[in-house]
């Protein structure tokens, strides 16, 4: 018989998850009626990441009670929090020792394998044996699922010396697909199993069934970071897409998770592209300070005559307005506030968005220069129009992959 704890038949049970830092969850079932007061408080301190509190406090229940098969495992979910999985292991050895069928603790020993390093095949044996124990048990082929496939291909790859064909890959993602499936069915409203079946579709390169299970992710949860942010990223960078609405996608999104850095980090991007095309609308008012006053000669048609008169150069200055009026303060109050604030944060914390403002207000300086100035000849001139586009034009398809 599978055993979680004493008196299975009699308790509630209590599952909960806790996601670890390689990306994977661990799942504890444990009996809530059976859990000694210690154990509780301990469990408690590390959630607050208090480990070594946490530790000592199990360590006076062991050593009040050494059958205590519970506090073993939440010393072993402790010390791997901790990144200690060789003691998280140790730790596991007795668990298992007082009942080798209890399922949190072979669980418990199969993240401890794990992480130990060169033990995966001992890891994929606990998780084997599991599923033999608990066939109706989605979480079981979940971590199975998703341990497959990673311990073929290290197998695979240090037998051929670090090189893995693609068809050798597809054969073990195509097995832990298969455990994905078992999982999807047993566990269909558990957000683990869709990761994991999310991972393999992935790493098969289906990108259909992958856009399916994000779907289905945020379905369940609507604020999942990972499955939010593939979804946005894909569509802001779907072609067409233009900076504006890109930083809506990423400013809508984060406000469902607002913890997201990869959110943040493509938000800023997106930013950024709206500073960078700040630089056009000052390059289009340097072009129209050039066709002020005929700065280049045409064959075939003749220069005005310079200076030209203070009514023709101030009447420049109109479309300059309006150019920078819709284009830019237009625009900027149409966006919406929480990217308005990001593109301030991005101007302050980042060099390449302030090296773009200081290009346009160079170029906007150097075309007032050549419309508001009583020029005699067109020799300064035709130096300021080429000093102010020159430094755009050496960085414009550089900066373009620059992060803001």
């Amino acid at each position: 018989m599978v055993r979680l704890g004493p008196q299975r038949g009699h308790v509630r049970e209590r599952r909960r998850h806790v996601r670890r830092p390689g990306g994977l969850p661990q799942e504890e079932a444990e009996t809530v009626s059976t859990l000694h007061p210690a154990v509780e408080r301990a469990d408690a301190l590390i959630e607050l990441k208090r480990y070594d509190d946490a530790e000592a406090l199990l360590g006076e229940r062991l050593a009040e009670d050494p059958g205590d098969l519970r506090a073993w495992v939440k010393l072993a979910r402790c010390r791997l929090d901790a990144q200690q999985p060789e003691k998280a292991l140790e730790a596991t050895d007795e668990a298992v020792k007082l009942d080798p069928e209890d399922l949190g603790a072979l669980i418990m020993r199969s993240q401890a394998l794990r992480r130990v390093g060169g033990r995966l095949d001992e890891a994929e044996s606990t998780l084997r044996e599991v599923v033999r124990l608990a066939p109706e048990y989605w979480y079981g082929y979940a971590l199975l699922a998703d341990l497959v496939w990673r311990a073929n291909t290290v197998r695979q790859g240090q037998a051929n010396g670090g090189t893995l064909d693609r068809r050798t890959l597809e054969r073990f993602l195509e097995e832990a697909g298969d455990l994905a499936k078992e999982a999807l069915r047993l566990g269909p409203e558990e957000i683990y199993a869709h990761e994991v079946a999310w991972l393999i579709a992935d790493m098969a390169g289906n990108k259909t069934v992958a856009d399916q299970l994000d779907h289905a992710i945020l379905q369940l949860d609507p604020h999942h970071q990972q499955a939010l942010a593939r979804r946005t990223e894909k569509a802001a960078n779907t072609p067409g897409v233009k900076a504006t609405e890109a930083a809506t996608l990423y400013a809508d999104a984060l406000a469902s998770a607002p913890e997201s850095a990869s959110m943040r980090r493509g938000l800023d991007d997106a930013s950024y592209r709206l500073l960078r095309g700040v630089r056009w609308l000052a390059l289009l008012c340097l072009a129209l300070a050039g066709t002020g006053i005929d700065l280049f000669a045409v064959e075939g048609e003749v220069q005005r005559e310079l200076p030209v008169p203070l009514g023709n150069r101030l009447w420049t200055l109109v479309p300059m307005t309006v150019i920078w009026a819709a284009g830019a303060l237009l625009r900027y109050r149409r966006l919406r506030a929480g990217v308005r604030i990001n593109i301030r944060s991005v101007i302050r914390n980042g060099t390449w968005p302030r090296v773009v403002l200081a290009q346009a207000a160079w170029a906007m300086l150097c075309a007032l220069l050549i419309t508001q100035v009583p020029w005699t000849e067109r020799t300064v001139p035709q130096v300021l129009f080429w000093a102010g586009l020159l430094p755009i034009a050496a960085t414009i398809w550089f900066d373009r992959k620059k992060r803001g």
